[in-house]
């Protein structure tokens, strides 16, 4: 019991530094989730057309998301140092590289449109599904460089102020996509493009509110005011790249195996994707929590790693890994008791012309949340063990262990099960099953080999 306790008394901690994280992450997701429920009331073809535009999207934005993570670790182990200097370069160079990377992005967001032609998708999604992507392509930019300043705040421990911006993003995306999706006040109904206006709206507003917060307070005020954009140093640009990097390709091959899910479910045809987009959802929402605590990790670990207190470093993930499971398990009982009734939300069961689709759409997204139920647990696990790692700065292993769970195991799997046999979108959704399990033993193995290494070097150097 007494060993159990030196684990538990960290969950109070834990929770209220996660908490704001993954209020924060969820609002990112709850502006898709209004997004499909207002947009599913238009009808099946519009909500697929919402997923088809957004898996282009989802690619960029891990990408983006994923290099800005190396921000936080950096700027966490120099709070731990209390090196105002180091955490601010740290800082600057990320802010720098993640504006150039949102431009990037962007541009190629654009330049990929093309491909929905020739990926065998229904004609009527791509048709809906190009305007609408035109608009959230751009808000990339401003998406990215909100998330240069989410992480260097994150990493002061000051979780609460993105958490803040996202809160007042949702409610100016919630006003906005009601007046020009249905046409309100005047303004003429655009459907789902006017769903990407609100988007677009509200991640500018968001970036603005979230650095006026931060050149308020007395501990990031310094941070984010008189940034020298331009003057730059080689060797921190390098060291965010050989941290950003990876951690970017950790988040892409994860996320671009459920785009990929995506696009075999368009494969099989509008209802199964947009089934697909329901399920796909609801889970990212889950997901959130879960990655809320993987940042707890990665700041708490790299704050550790600063002081040198590797003993304390390896207990503190463990209690994180250990509340994470909790809310995992938490969460699998909810999807497998709802897993029929919670897709009924996106659509209008009243509409009687639409039944037939509408039916279809619930009966197969609520196969898809009994599979999704069960990778609660892995893919909990999975993301909170990989923030540790970045906490850690070890991300080169990393990388190759998501590689091959995600792209040698889970998409061959989804792959084969999807499309050659009966299973068809609860095939698909076996191989991210898969894919995810295999990613969290083995970075598990990695980190439980890693913080004992650690362990033992720093004895050594003691004793020497």
């Amino acid at each position: 019991m007494a060993i159990l306790q030196q684990y538990t008394k960290e969950f109070k901690y834990n929770i209220s530094l996660a908490t704001p994280v993954i209020l924060g992450m969820l609002g990112h997701t709850l502006v898709a989730f209004i997004d499909n429920i207002m947009v599913g009331q238009l009808g099946t073809a519009e909500l697929a057309a919402v997923s088809l535009g957004n898996s282009f999207l989802f690619i960029a934005m891990s990408l983006g998301i994923g290099f800005s993570t190396a921000i936080t670790p950096l700027v966490a182990e120099a709070d731990g140092e209390q090196n105002f200097t180091a955490g601010k370069s740290s800082f600057k160079h990320g802010l720098f590289l993640c504006t150039v990377l949102g431009i990037v992005l962007f541009l190629m967001v654009l330049m990929a449109k093309p491909l929905m032609y020739v990926m065998n998708q229904p004609p009527e999604v791509v048709d809906l599904a190009m305007p609408y992507l035109n608009l959230v392509a751009i808000s990339l930019v401003p998406l990215i460089v909100f998330q240069a300043f989410k992480q260097c705040s994150d990493g002061l421990s000051m979780t609460r102020y993105p958490m803040y911006a996202t809160i007042l993003a949702n409610v100016i995306n919630v006003i906005l996509n009601y007046i020009f999706i249905f046409g309100k006040f005047g303004v003429p109904a655009l459907g789902i493009v006017g769903a990407a206006i609100g988007t677009l709206a509200s991640r500018v507003i968001m970036l603005a509110y979230l650095w006026f917060l931060m050149s308020k307070h007395y501990k990031s005020r310094d941070y984010v005011r008189h940034i020298k954009l331009f003057k730059l140093s080689k060797a921190m640009l390098n060291k965010l790249i050989g941290l950003g990097f990876p951690s970017a390709l950790q988040m892409f091959f994860e996320v671009a195996i459920f785009t990929a899910a995506i696009w075999l479910s368009g494969i099989l045809g509008k209802n199964p994707q947009a089934a697909n987009q329901i399920a796909l959802n609801l889970s990212s929402m889950t997901f959130m929590v879960a990655m809320g605590f993987s940042v707890a990790a990665m700041v708490r670990v790299g704050n550790q790693k600063g002081m040198k207190r590797f003993r304390e470093l390896r207990r503190i993930a463990f209690s994180i890994f250990m509340v994470t499971l909790i809310f995992a398990t938490f969460f699998a009982l909810f999807f497998f008791l709802f897993r029929e009734e919670l897709p009924k939300l996106y659509l209008d069961y009243d509409d009687s012309e639409n039944f037939t689709d509408n039916y279809q759409v619930v009966t197969i997204a609520a196969k898809l949340m009994l599979v999704a139920a069960i990778f609660q647990i892995s893919d909990s696990l999975q993301v909170v063990v990989l923030g540790a790692l970045r906490g850690m700065q070890d991300v080169r292993i990393p990388t190759l262990i998501t590689f091959f769970a995600y792209w040698l195991v889970g998409f061959p799997l989804s792959f084969y099960l999807g499309m050659y046999t009966e299973y068809a979108s609860s095939g698909i959704w076996m191989g991210l099953l898969a894919g995810l399990s295999t990613a969290a033993v083995l970075l598990f193995i990695r980190f439980n080999y890693l913080s004992k290494r650690m362990i033992r070097l720093s004895t050594i150097e003691e004793a020497g």
